[in-house]
């Protein structure tokens, strides 16, 4: 999960993601929507693949990136469990009784 949150930490990768949400695209699709350098561009796409958020399909020269949406997806539901998103509210207890108030 700590590998999830640090790619979705940076306003770019985040970007990327949401392009890939519409399709599948190739590293040169998606560099056209960015003024940063391809090796910047590639260090992102290494970050969220570490994640295993996105996959990379090569033919040839070309890559074409797809967003893994079940892994995010398990990341997300992991991390609400984790600070109780959609769990009920637990009892407290009294400290002498035991009884729940």
């Amino acid at each position: 999960m700590n590998l999830v949150f640090k790619a979705l930490s940076d306003p770019t990768r985040r970007q990327i993601l949401h392009l890939l949400r519409i399709k599948p695209m190739t590293a040169g699709d998606l560099a056209e929507h960015f003024s940063l350098a391809k090796a910047t561009l590639s260090g992102h796409f290494a970050i969220l693949r570490e994640a295993d958020l996105i996959e990379g399909n090569k033919s040839g020269t070309v890559i074409t990136y797809m967003l893994k949406v079940s892994v995010l997806e398990e990341a997300l539901l992991a991390f609400a469990e984790t600070v109780g998103i959609g769990l009920p509210k637990p009892m407290l207890l009294k400290k002498a009784t035991g009884k729940a108030k």
